[in-house]
């Protein structure tokens, strides 16, 4: 029991996770993260793509940036900023409307600040997953968490069958651990089962999600003709955002890279046609020249990309806030903390508000 006592897995590695996992580690808990994907950040992970020509290129296509008002957050913050991890995006930013293929809503100097990762958004996560006490798991997806009554201590079971160790505490951190997307996707049960805690169970039903495509693009040439770096776009049935990547600081500029993101409605219409599973490149293709084609029509000089590529994120942006007070879901007796961004507030500040309520949960109750 004793080298097991103060072990504790959290999977997923988001920021939430993230979070989560350097604040247990910095209280003397051994943590290990259980990550599907190939590297850490979620929604807040890196895109690397190489061009026919051999370039290689980097974007940000989930999260652009976050900002700060909470406290804690602000206080992790100023430390990433002193680590080099994060800087503020000191650009302006606006709105376009399709409507009048006008910019709208321009931002005074300096009213807002935005912060990035450095150099990649997934810079954060990247570093707390390699902090002192925490050994993270890439490309190891869990399958099947079990309880184990007994020894009172859960069980975690990888999607190819692997024992992947006995822990004393769980946080998921990933709201596909419960969800039935995971079963669209994967074809198998989700990894928790709800019986385990069934006063969660009634919020953790169905979390609904807002599915976004991204674009991703690279020009030879700045695209002069627009005045701004990052701008919501309004009566477009098709397109929401658009930020310029390669202006955020620690970026390349050997290119000038966009990144667009479509509408929920847009994508919701892509979805209806081809399910969750995975989308052949025919789809992308044909979704990349649709997100292109709205970007062209607004009149803004668009030239024609060297690079140019989708991506979907079916499930990664909650539409709903499951634990604004609680800021975690919790669940004593056994030890289970379900964190993310959708049980606070549906971006990045509120995964990490919910990463640091999760850690505080397990070591106050480990620590006892």
């Amino acid at each position: 029991m004793n080298n097991v006592a103060t072990k504790v897995a959290v999977v997923g590695s988001g920021v939430s996770g993230a979070v989560c996992a350097s604040s247990l580690a910095k209280n003397g808990v051994s943590v290990t993260i259980f990550e599907s994907a190939r590297g850490p950040g979620g929604r807040m992970s890196q895109r690397r793509e190489v061009s026919e020509d051999g370039k290689e290129l980097v974007f940000d296509h989930g999260a652009p940036f976050f900002t700060a008002s909470n406290a804690e957050v602000l206080g992790l913050v100023h430390e990433w900023e002193s680590r080099g991890l994060v800087a503020r995006w000191k650009h302006n930013f606006g709105s376009f409307d399709c409507a009048s293929n006008k910019f709208v809503d321009m931002e005074q100097e300096g009213s807002a600040k935005r912060y990035v990762g450095v150099p990649g958004m997934n810079a954060i996560c990247r570093a707390l997953c390699q902090e002192p006490g925490v050994e993270s798991k890439f490309g190891v997806g869990v399958g099947r968490l079990e309880w184990l009554e007994n020894e009172n201590l859960w069980s975690l079971i990888g999607l190819d069958g692997q024992n992947l160790g006995h822990f004393q505490g769980v946080v998921a951190s990933d709201k596909n651990i419960v969800s039935p997307r995971f079963t669209n996707v994967t074809g198998r049960p989700p990894p928790l089962d709800l019986s385990l805690a069934p006063e969660l169970s009634v919020k953790l039903q169905d979390i609904p999600v807002i599915p976004c495509f991204a674009l991703m693009l690279a020009f030879a040439e700045p695209l002069s003709a627009i005045p701004i770096k990052g701008f919501t776009i309004k009566n477009s049935d098709v397109l929401s955002w658009a930020h310029c990547d390669s202006s955020k600081p620690g970026r390349s500029a050997t290119s000038e890279r966009w990144v667009l993101h479509s509408t929920m409605e847009y994508a919701n219409s892509v979805i209806a046609q081809t399910g969750l599973q995975k989308l052949s490149e025919a789809t992308l293709k044909k979704v990349a020249e649709e997100l292109f084609h709205e970007f062209q029509s607004t009149g803004l000089k668009i030239s024609q990309p060297f690079f140019k590529k989708a991506h979907r994120w079916g499930s990664a942006f909650p539409a709903t806030s499951i634990a604004r007070e609680e800021k975690c879901l919790w669940e004593k007796n056994k030890r289970l903390a379900i964190a993310g961004d959708f049980c606070v507030s549906p971006n990045i500040e509120g995964a990490i508000v919910s990463g640091i309520a999760a850690a505080s949960k397990l070591t106050e109750i480990l620590s006892c």
